[in-house]
Parts: structure tokens; sequence; C-alpha cells
């Protein structure tokens, strides 16, 4: 056949030219001669295709990404080698080369080709966020009729800062940009609601108490025209502490411990083991504080009764033997403590 082009009879057609003619204009691959990729200067993460990326990302490697997003390869390419090269980085500017090596119609054919790729340095939206103080929950941090004690405050703020460091992994909102402490407890600003919530939930299994969450409209998208909200927590620990004394369902029950789920104490008058679910709490008296158990001297024993020296008035107290006071010696001291003209031993 006859090349229109060069007029070459014997040679290999593509189409309506020769072999040669077709590669003379061909390009194995396509790319601009600039590129600009936004990056944020703060965490350095990546806008593409209209997204940031959450992952921190080296500038030597997003400028190989760019590089890659834009090469085409051209559809009649075979066994194609690309390799990418950055000759040199000045500010913001990266002076790139690419190479390639593919075959077209048999033929191995090799191009170069010169880049330049612009890094647009703005802030993210997150970090964005991040800097104007941005936060999703308020965890309310109070204890129910009590004060909070300086402990289970410096407890509490120890547990809120190891909990956004474990999150901060997965949740770039996962901080505290603020911490108020109004007279009755504290309120932890906390960036996202996702680390807001991780954080009552650590509060709660280390405290105990109930957790309620109240969210508020704050303002409108304008975009999608769904409300804003940001979430309130409220983590309500118990008024009763390990130690203190409860009536729950008529029984008298000494507070063995307190966890996320329940409460465990022992019956004062059968020395059997409860478990109060934590759900209940509003439904657990505190009548004791352990503060205001009291010590007496036992002074004989029998069979029927052991008798105490009452702390208060110093008179003979005789109490009913049980099978736990088996070991108890006469001139021990013991413990003790009252509730409506009830003595209790305390083993």
């Amino acid at each position: 056949m006859f090349c229109p082009e060069c007029g070459s009879t014997d040679k290999k057609m593509v189409g309506d030219i020769c072999i040669d003619c077709f590669l003379k204009e061909f390009q194995l691959i396509e790319l601009p001669e600039r590129i600009e990729v936004q990056i944020c200067s703060h965490c350095n993460s990546k806008l593409e295709e209209g997204k940031w990326s959450e992952e921190f990302i080296p500038e030597e490697e997003i400028i190989y990404r760019a590089l890659e997003r834009n090469i085409e390869v051209a559809d009649e390419v075979e066994n194609e080698n690309i390799t990418l090269g950055i000759e040199q980085i000045r500010g913001t500017i990266a002076n790139c080369c690419v190479e390639a090596i593919g075959e077209v119609q048999g033929t191995e054919i090799e191009e170069a080709h010169e880049c330049e790729v612009k890094i647009l340095k703005t802030v993210c939206p997150t970090c964005s966020k991040i800097q104007s103080g941005y936060y999703e929950t308020v965890i309310q941090f109070r204890a129910d009729k009590r004060e909070i004690k300086s402990e289970e405050y410096a407890k509490a703020d120890e547990i809120v800062e190891r909990t956004l460091i474990k999150q901060a992994s997965s949740d770039k909102l996962a901080y505290c940009p603020q911490i108020a402490k109004p007279k009755e407890g504290r309120d932890y600003y906390i960036g996202s609601f996702k680390s807001g919530k991780k954080v009552a939930e650590n509060l709660k299994e280390e405290f105990g108490g109930m957790i309620k969450e109240s969210p508020r409209l704050i303002s409108e998208d304008k975009s999608t025209g769904k409300g804003l909200y940001r979430i309130w927590i409220s983590v309500r620990i118990p008024e009763f502490e390990i130690g203190d004394f409860i009536r729950y369902d008529g029984k008298i029950i000494k507070v063995t411990s307190i966890g996320k789920n329940s409460v465990v104490g022992v019956e004062l008058s059968t020395n059997k083991k409860h478990n109060i679910p934590m759900k209940h709490m509003e439904d657990i008296e505190l009548i004791k504080k352990s503060s205001e158990i009291e010590t007496a001297t036992i002074i004989s024993k029998s069979p029927q009764f052991i008798q105490i020296l009452d702390p208060i008035d110093y008179s003979a107290l005789d109490l009913d033997m049980r099978e736990e006071y088996n070991s108890l010696n006469v001139g021990e001291e013991i413990e003790l403590i009252r509730f409506d003209n009830n003595v209790y031993l305390l083993i």
C-alpha cells in the first residue's frame, strides 16, 4: 500500500500511513507541563479529587503521586516502563523528569518529559477547625449530690488526656481545646463526637455512674439544609463511694466496688454479696459515709451474744452472735456502723 505521508510502498501500514510516519508523531505518554497540588501546611494532608486525605504524606511522595495521577499512557503501548525523577526542588516548585519506554506495533521507543510540580500551601478543613478551637462535644463531668474530690478531678484529667492520645491515631479532631471549671464539676470540650463519646465511656468505666446525651442545634448547613448539632454528654458519677453504705431494695449494703455497669456490695445483715446494675443508680440511697464508721472494743463473748463497749456512752452493748464473729477475741477492737438504732459489726 502507498503511504500518503512519505510515499513508501514497502513498509508496514498503521491505518492509512506507514509505521515510520505513525511513530514520528506518536507519543507514549501525555503529561502536563505544570501540575498544581494543594497540601495542608499544618498536617501535610493532600487535596485529591475534591477530598482531603487524612494520612500524613511526605512532600516527595506527594510530588510522585501527582506525577503518577497525571500520566496518561496511549492505548497502543505495550510493556511500558515509566521512571519518575525529581531533579530539583526550589521552594514550592519541583522540577521533575518522566522517562518512558514501551513497545508500539512491535517497535520499542523511548520518551522523556519534563514537568513542573507546584505545591500550593493551604489549610485543610480539619486543621482550620483545630485552629479555631472547634468542638463537637462537651463532656460534663459531675457527681450526684456531692462535691467531686481533687483526686477524682486529677484522675478524670488523666483519663481524658490518655484517651485523646490514643484516639489521635485515627481521629485528627481528638483534642481538647478547652476545659471549663464550674463549681459543680468539669466541662471537657472535645473536637469530635467520636472521641468525645470514647472519653465519656472511659470516665464511666473508671468512676461508674450514668451517661446521658443531649444534642443541641447550633446552626444549619446552607448547602444541605440539615441542622448542625453539638452534643452535650453528661457523665454523672455516684453519690456513694467504695466503703460507703447504701440502701437498695430494702437492704443495707456496704459498697465494695464500683464498675462501669454495676455496683457490688455486701449486705450487712446476711453477709451476702449483691450486684446492682448501674442503670438502677437512682434507686440507690446513700445512708452512711465510710467516714462515719466507729471503733469499739469487744468485752465478752458467749454462744448467744457478743458484747462490745459502746464508743458513744461506754455502756455494754449486746449483739446476737453470728458465725462470722467466731474468730473475734475479747479485747480486740472492731469497726461498727449504726443505722436506725441497729448496730452492725464490720468484719
